[in-house]
Formats: structure tokens, C-alpha cells, sequence
């Protein structure tokens, strides 16, 4: 976490990060401005840290007799972005000017299918559970660069995955601190 993290116009990747490629992702659709960053939580197995799980999630190589809890999560062709650990580490699985596909089926601001022009950032972590400073800290560094290579980007339009897909989703949850992010951003 040393290291100075810039964003590469060219390649619309995070350096210097880890970067795994997700087959999970495709071209957004012509014209489109990138105009929003969705937050979101996970954990693979539900509750448990540390696994290299959601990396296998991501890039379609989980082996779902792992654990039982997979079993349900399969067959999904989920990706996002970018994935930051409680420890600060950051992945990167698509490149920014790519649609990732995170959100599923959401709406926000008049505008459905919002992985169409959204960023979608996976903190790891549960709906209950406080969310590391590291992390904080890294999601506060992407954002400010993000918002610096796409001007779109707003501090109205950070949100998590409940505002775009409620009653469907809750993540990043109730412990997620809304008004901390938003003082590293000021």
C-alpha cells in the first residue's frame, strides 16, 4: 500500500496493482459516459475473509464443491472492476472503459442497466461487519483518481449497490460509513 497508485489513460488500468483478467465483461455500449461508482460488499464463503474465492468468482474458475454455500452462486457470470481486500490490496479484473458486470439488474437517476456506465468496486466484507481503514483509505485514493479521468463522476453518483437495485440487494450494508467516504472525498 506503499505505492503511489495512477491510473493508465491508455490501458484504463490501476497501477501498480494485481491485475486477473475476468472473462466477465464486454464493451459498453457506444457513447457512453462513465458517470458512476457502485460500492458493493462481498465474501466468499458468506462471512469468511481471506479466501481466494471472490478471485475465482470473478474469473469464472470457482469450483463450487468448495464449499455449499457456492453451490447457489455457481453458474453466475459476475466481475467488477476492481476488488479491495481488508488488508488495502486492491485487484483489478476489467479495465474502467469496459462494462464489468456488476450491478445485475438496477436502476438509478431515470436510468436502468447501470453497469452500462457505472464502475463497480467490491469491498471485502459484510453488510454488518465494519470495513477495514485500509480499505477506506484505498476507495478513497481510486475514487479521486476516477473522478479526475472520468469528470462525470460526482460525488452524487457514489453509491452502493442498494441504491441501484433496492429490495434486491443490500450491500455494502448498514456498515458502511457513508459520511466517512465522503469526507476523504471533500
Amino acid at each position: 500500500m506503499n505505492n503511489i497508485l495512477t491510473l493508465n489513460s491508455q490501458s484504463s488500468l490501476l497501477e501498480p496493482v494485481s491485475h486477473q483478467v475476468s472473462p466477465h465483461h464486454d464493451e459498453r455500449p457506444l457513447g457512453t459516459v462513465i458517470d458512476m461508482i457502485v460500492v458493493h460488499g462481498i465474501s466468499l464463503p458468506p462471512g469468511e475473509f481471506g479466501t481466494p474465492l471472490v478471485e475465482q468468482f470473478f474469473c469464472g474458475d470457482l469450483n463450487p464443491g468448495s464449499h455449499p454455500d457456492l453451490l447457489a452462486i455457481a453458474d453466475l457470470k459476475v466481475s467488477s472492476h476492481l476488488y479491495i481486500k481488508r488488508s488495502g490490496e486492491i485487484i483489478q479484473f476489467v479495465p474502467f472503459s469496459k462494462r464489468a458486470w456488476h450491478a445485475g439488474t438496477s436502476y438509478f437517476a431515470g436510468k436502468t442497466r447501470c453497469n452500462d456506465f457505472s464502475i463497480g468496486i467490491e469491498l471485502e466484507g459484510t453488510d454488518d461487519l465494519a470495513y477495514e481503514f485500509a480499505q477506506y483509505q484505498q476507495l478513497g485514493i481510486v475514487i479521486g483518481l476516477l473522478m479526475q479521468a472520468y469528470p462525470a463522476i460526482v460525488t452524487e453518483r457514489i453509491v452502493g449497490h442498494e441504491h441501484i437495485a433496492a429490495g434486491r440487494k443490500t450491500d455494502p450494508g448498514p456498515a458502511f460509513d457513508w459520511p466517512y467516504l465522503k469526507g476523504l472525498l471533500a
